[in-house]
């Protein structure tokens, strides 16, 4: 995810990495030649047979433009929302490790078995949620007979939410915690797990692909259109209009697609680098405490 300074206008502004434009020139200068193209046929091969470029009704135009704006809201609306929601999934994942490990360091110490396993809980839903299969920063975290499971299992992250269940099942059954703290701690396993499932709820449920091409096709009718609206009036003018136009809807529709899974190693996605890089450093203070 990209830190920036939220005060520095100008800069933000005139930012090129990690922004729309490079997935949306292409399109925008596809529309613009088309305009120009209907200006030039319209200025030169038309008016020489004494005809005229066709003209759209404004109205049916802005009729257009207002239904294409509520799908766009709606796109919008849902992505961040998804978003948002994947975040708030990751905190309670940062928020329930930390717990676990404190109640582990407190009351069956050493923790640092339990601090590995919070780690490496934490990098392998991130991997699981990129869709990769590799594990290779796990080999140092879990015992070997655990890590080979991960390789092979259709639930990576429940291979270790299970290695924390059986860790606090081993202590209670060993007298180093007593059933309050044992129930205690199963219930933050309980928590991680729910988080990681409301995570692959998000990535594998998808906007529904009649809204998604809906929203395309609209926003390109509207956008092929626009110039038969505009050449008459404006003339040359036309194709600067509809570069604009195009960059302000290819943009927003794109910038809800981008957000749509958070979870991908994108510059806009949610930092989970940063995020297992902070449980790392809780849980290891937390079982170092004791």
């Amino acid at each position: 995810m990209i830190d920036y300074d939220r005060t520095a206008w100008w800069r933000v502004v005139f930012s090129f990495g990690g922004t729309v434009l490079p997935r949306v020139l292409g399109r925008v200068g596809c529309l613009t030649l088309w305009s120009l193209g209907l200006c030039l046929l319209d200025d030169s091969v038309l008016r020489l047979y004494g005809c005229e470029l066709p003209s759209l009704d404004q109205l049916g135009h802005v009729v257009l433009g207002t239904a294409l704006s509520l799908l766009i809201v709606f796109r919008t609306n849902s992505a961040y929302q998804r978003f948002w929601e994947a975040r708030s999934h990751w905190g309670g994942i940062v928020n329930a490790s930390r717990n676990l490990a404190r109640l582990a360091a407190a009351g069956a110490p050493p923790a640092d078995d339990v601090g590995r396993l919070l780690t490496a809980f934490a990098l392998c839903l991130k991997q699981t949620l990129r869709g990769s299969k590799d594990f290779a920063e796990l080999r140092h975290l879990v015992a070997g007979r655990v890590y080979e499971r991960l390789g092979t299992a259709a639930d990576p992250p429940g291979v270790l939410a299970r290695a924390l269940s059986d860790w606090v099942g081993r202590a209670l059954a060993a007298g180093r915690l007593n059933p309050q703290q044992a129930t205690q701690m199963d219930a933050l396993v309980c928590a991680l797990v729910d988080q990681q499932g409301g995570c692959e709820k998000i990535r594998r449920t998808p906007l529904p692909f009649v809204y998604a091409t809906l929203i395309k096709q609209v926003v390109l009718l509207y956008l092929v259109s626009l110039p038969f609206v505009l050449v008459a009036k404006m003339g040359y003018a036309a194709p600067l209009v509809v570069a604009a136009v195009s960059f302000g809807l290819f943009g927003i529709e794109d910038a809800g697609v981008e957000i749509e899974n958070p979870f991908e190693a994108e510059p806009n996605s949610l930092p989970l680098d940063a995020i297992c890089e902070t449980i790392t450093r809780n849980v290891s203070e937390a079982a170092g405490d004791k």
